[in-house]
């Protein structure tokens, strides 16, 4: 369930990430609460999953979810670059992610 958990709150990361970008430095109110409130609940998902998970692996798989989330959203839904090398980094993290659950006695 912890696993569960720390992917779900990746996923948010994402979702808090995405609506920070279009509250356009908080100035827009909607943008702004998703923000918050995704954040609020990455984090305690996180915070939960971290009673089971070691710190390292649950803090690592998170940011690497949210980075590789973010990388996606922001080249599908916002038109940004796509080339070989930001695809061969962010190979490298899904590459790293795989090692560490792998590497996870939980």
């Amino acid at each position: 369930m912890a696993w569960i958990m720390l992917v779900v709150a990746g996923i948010l990361e994402v979702v808090w990430a995405y609506f920070m970008k279009q509250s356009n430095g908080f100035s827009r109110l909607t943008p702004s609460v998703i923000t918050l409130v995704t954040m609020i609940a990455s984090f305690a998902l996180l915070s939960i999953s971290m009673r089971t998970i070691p710190l390292g692996t649950a803090y690592t798989v998170w940011t690497g979810i949210g980075a590789i989330g973010a990388f996606v959203v922001g080249v599908a839904a916002l038109g940004e670059q796509l080339n070989g090398m930001r695809a061969c980094a962010a190979l490298l993290i899904v590459c790293g992610l795989i090692l560490m659950k792998l590497s996870s006695a939980d």
